[in-house]
């Protein structure tokens, strides 16, 4: 794992791993009936009822129940400066207010940072300007003892030049990792730990920035290390995770792999906050056991799809659809299973694909059209009908 350290002020430490001082201020709140789990590789790191509170009234994490199985991409995705804590607390720049961190079943509140193996990436990186390439390469062996030989092995191809500088505190972190991970035996627990980031790759123009996520990917499925990556980015978060935990106000909201998340938002939050969906105003007309449900706009128009959470057989909802699940056309191509009619607002070129704005009678749709069939997409101010299958609709509960 990888993670950005930052400047902190630790909490003194009491009997029982929380603060005295700081009392749970989420014990008043009801706790979470669910608990995420990793697959079969099993809780590698668990964070078991994790609070952090730096007032004493509202937890900035609020009952954490999360497991992260060895050798796993894990992305902890956030709005800008509410993710920062999970990661801190686990590399223990933070100290839990409550709950238990626990690496391979060991709890390592009380463990200090140098002692936990994790590799950390600062968000500015934090090279040393004073040191070449290489240098700062092998300055975190020459730290842990390991032999010259090896360090100079190590820098092999790593070079002197400063183009390499984007890819040396990533590089930095891990060049420890394949010998603490092929070590084994008794005392790997906790020398073959894990590897954060957060926001490694923040500084980075967009074109080095795809780059670095293949990068650290490729570094991820060669190594086999567990990583957590901390990000406010959608598009880093889908790219590289093997599985993606969504936070709000403290708390996971789903956690699943990125097309999961993507295609079967757990509700509205990570509906609208990971990627862009287009959201109507509607009432339910009927709902199934099997998860098929109905809406009706406020125009009377029947929407069909799938339910992200158990319906009633009335009351108000919501439909999403993502922008490229909609085609854009001047008539109905047979019988779609949903459809809206329309008036072109606006079209935008974005290269690859035509942005597309509808005003219809039950509010604004936003369609991408892919370049190749941006030719049936009437001109602006002309009737058009949106139009997408059943099966990319989302109905929430509202």
């Amino acid at each position: 794992m990888y993670f950005r350290a930052r400047v902190a002020v630790l909490e003194p430490r009491h009997r029982g791993g929380a603060s005295a001082r700081y009392p749970c201020p989420a014990r008043r709140f009801a706790r979470p009936t669910h608990r995420i789990t990793s697959d079969a590789r099993h809780g590698f790191v668990v964070f078991d009822d994790v609070c952090k509170t730096y007032d004493g009234l509202a937890n900035v994490v609020d009952h954490l129940h999360l497991e992260i199985g060895e050798g796993e991409f894990l992305s902890l995705l956030a709005r800008r400066a509410r993710q920062d804590h999970h990661a801190d607390d686990a590399g223990r720049l933070e100290r839990p207010t409550a709950g238990h961190i626990r690496l391979r079943g060991e709890s390592i509140e009380r463990l200090p940072p140098y002692r936990r193996n994790f590799g950390m990436v600062f968000q500015n990186y934090a090279l040393f300007p004073h040191m070449t390439v290489g240098e700062n390469l092998a300055f975190p062996l020459s730290v842990r003892g390991t032999a010259r030989r090896r360090r100079a092995t190590g820098q092999a191809g790593a070079g002197d030049g400063a183009p390499a500088r984007l890819r040396v505190a990533p590089a930095r972190t891990a060049v420890r990792r394949p010998a603490a991970a092929r070590r084994g035996g008794a005392g790997a627990g906790v020398r073959a730990a894990a590897d954060p980031d957060d926001e490694p790759l923040g500084a980075l123009d967009k074109q080095l920035r795809e780059e670095m996520q293949l990068e650290l990917r490729g570094l991820h499925e060669r190594l086999g290390i567990t990583m957590v990556y901390v990000t406010h980015d959608q598009s880093e978060a889908l790219t590289m995770s093997d599985r993606i935990a969504v936070f709000h106000l403290g708390r996971i909201q789903q956690v699943a792999d990125p097309q999961t998340i993507y295609e079967r938002p757990a509700n509205l939050f990570v509906a609208s906050f990971i990627g862009e969906s287009n959201r109507l105003p509607a009432q339910l007309a009927e709902s199934h056991s099997d998860g098929r449900c109905t809406a009706r706009l406020a125009d009377g128009t029947l929407l069909r799809g799938l339910s992200a959470a158990p319906c009633g057989e009335a009351g108000r909802a919501v439909v999403a659809v993502r922008p490229e699940r909609i085609a854009v056309t001047a008539a109905a191509p047979g019988t779609p299973e949903n459809s809206l009619g329309g008036t072109v607002e606006e079209t935008i070129f974005l290269g690859g694909h035509l942005r597309v704005r509808l005003k219809c009678a039950a509010g604004e749709v936003v369609a991408s059209v892919p370049i190749q069939d941006a030719a049936e997409v009437p001109p602006a101010g002309s009737r058009a009908v949106a139009h997408w299958p059943a099966a990319s609709t989302v109905i929430f509960p509202a």
